[in-house]
């Protein structure tokens, strides 16, 4: 969960027998370098590493700009954007370099694989690549390409979607109906993510052919996050079908706990956010600006969020673990 997963957090469910982890989406290598070091100072527990895999800017860079201006002309309806071009993402290569000398675990990829040169370094340094699949082609090129697991992404997951094709509304696959197809095609072990908020979800995924399960949003009110209040309130009681699919946050497709500002970008008449990275950045300019009407935080929420609690992560994790074999017994 990039932006959400400091190390306290990758600790406590280290020591609770999990695995921590971070989304290095934003952080510059030195950042990357600074975590790994605050966690393996606390624990010598497993942790992972992930990144998103960019993709080529595609179409007339005319139309673009023109898209980029609309979105633009729409924010301002918000408020006034701060001043500055806003905050480019880091240099991915500098990304990837970075994590390999770090040396966590387990490196893991969303939204594409890593080249072949990166996967062979990557298992030369006895470093284990994850990839995040949203469907059974995602994930046989995956494991084609040297992944060590699958991380199968039901369409329950928060936060953004994992697929390779980013007109991503085409996969819109149940966690539950994808487990045991994928385990059914695939030769390497699948993690399983979406919707796993508790005990129950975990046993199911096991027994639908996951050899362990991801969580995230089961854990955006833990204590060692100190979430936003306004996004904490807003997971509470959540109902799955409340959760909306949405760009306006990022340009890519994620899913979040409905907002005023999501539902205006809905509206009959209203321009389809500008693509990642441009609509990031736009929204970043307008966050900068003061208090408008543009979210403060991204709320992101997956469809199992009225399950999360504001328990110490490490509770979580032993607990569902605890439920989870009890069931299985």
């Amino acid at each position: 969960m990039a932006g959400s997963s400091p190390p306290e957090l990758a600790i406590a469910v280290a020591e609770a027998g999990g695995m921590g982890g971070t989304g290095v989406l934003r952080d510059s290598p030195a950042r990357i370098a600074e975590w790994a070091r605050e966690f393996r100072a606390a624990s010598s527990g497993a942790f992972q590493l992930n990144v998103w895999t960019p993709d080529e800017p595609a179409g007339d860079a005319v139309a673009l700009q023109q898209w980029v201006e609309q979105s633009r002309e729409f924010l301002g309806r918000f408020g006034t954007p701060g001043a500055g071009a806003g905050t480019p993402p880091p240099d991915y290569r500098a990304q990837l370099e970075a994590m390999l000398e770090v040396g966590p675990t387990v490196i893991s990829s969303i939204m594409g694989l890593f080249d072949e040169d990166y996967v062979r370094r990557l298992h030369d340094r006895g470093i284990a690549w994850f990839a995040c699949a949203t469907t059974l082609s995602e994930a046989l090129a995956a494991e084609a390409a040297g992944a060590d697991a699958i991380v199968a992404q039901g369409m329950e997951a928060g936060g953004h979607r994992g697929a390779f094709d980013q007109e991503g509304e085409r996969t819109d696959v149940g966690l539950f109906a994808m487990l045991p197809w994928f385990a059914d095609h695939l030769r390497v072990p699948i993690v399983a993510a979406g919707g796993v908020a508790d005990g129950r979800g975990v046993a199911a995924a096991l027994a639908l052919g996951a050899s362990a399960v991801q969580v995230g949003t089961a854990l955006l009110r833990s204590q060692e996050i100190g979430l936003d209040e306004g996004w904490s309130s807003s997971l509470d009681g959540l109902a799955p079908e409340a959760t909306v699919l949405t760009r306006a946050y990022s340009g890519r497709l994620a899913r979040s706990a409905p907002t005023p500002y999501l539902a205006a970008w809905t509206e009959p008449g209203a321009p389809r956010p500008a693509p990642y990275p441009d609509q990031l950045r736009l929204v970043g300019q307008w966050r900068a600006g003061g208090p408008n009407g543009v979210d403060a935080v991204n709320h992101w929420a997956g469809q199992s969020a009225a399950l999360a609690t504001e328990d110490p992560a490490g509770e979580v994790v032993a607990r569902m673990w605890r439920e989870a074999a009890e069931l299985l017994a």
